[in-house]
């Protein structure tokens, strides 16, 4: 699978910025649709109690239908170049843990956490057309929606946090240890919709994982 990638290292640990195909981005929203009007599906896959963020749904997704739809073989063919492309080093293992969706509405939040795994990642699926703006005019960029990663503290020349304005097919992978939040926004009845997963890979790799 080919797939258009950018490696960020806005601090510490490296990031790796890629774009969701088009057609898995479509059959992923469609499956999450039918999830939503199926409440005895949307019952048998909520994953609400085992995450920590305070907004209206969270459900895993299907592992067969991660596989027939090319979602698997996407994050197994990302983390690969991932781990090339930084460590210089080939992985023989991926084992999905979890994949989960979050649907997130106005005044709901994701608080500062981390994730279990050795690889974790967040995309973006669906989003509103406005996420709303500050209370009073201010000249700091408004953070309502966006996901910030945050490592390590403020130094010179180096930022703590890395702040992501989603776009709709961005998908950003991560080592799981890395701290990130999603902040609440407002203005707007849409739905922000992310998905997100945690995997495990070699474990002597990982100890040199970005």
């Amino acid at each position: 699978m080919s797939f258009e990638f950018k490696l960020l290292k806005p601090f510490g640990p490296s990031v790796l910025k890629v774009k969701i195909p088009e057609k898995i981005l479509i059959d992923l929203n469609k499956y999450i649709d039918n999830v939503v009007e199926n409440n005895l599906k949307s019952n048998e896959l909520d994953h609400g109690h085992k995450l920590i963020g305070d907004v209206t749904q969270e459900f895993k997704l299907d592992h067969e239908f991660s596989k027939k739809v090319g979602w698997l073989d996407f994050l197994v063919g990302c983390t690969s170049k991932w781990i090339e492309v930084a460590l210089g080093r080939k992985i023989g293992k991926f084992e999905m843990q979890n994949s989960w969706v979050v649907r997130q509405f106005e005044n709901e939040y994701n608080p500062v956490h981390h994730h279990s795994g050795h690889i974790s990642g967040a995309g973006f699926l669906k989003l509103p057309n406005t996420f709303g703006e500050y209370v009073q005019k201010k000249n700091k960029g408004y953070l309502g929606g966006t996901l910030n990663l945050i490592h390590g503290s403020q130094q010179f020349l180096s930022n703590s946090v890395y702040t992501i304005k989603p776009e709709v097919g961005d998908f950003y992978f991560f080592p799981n240890y890395l701290m990130h939040t999603v902040y609440p926004f407002k203005g707007t009845k849409d739905e922000r919709r992310s998905i997100s997963f945690n995997a495990r890979i070699d474990e002597e790799i990982h100890k040199d994982t970005p």
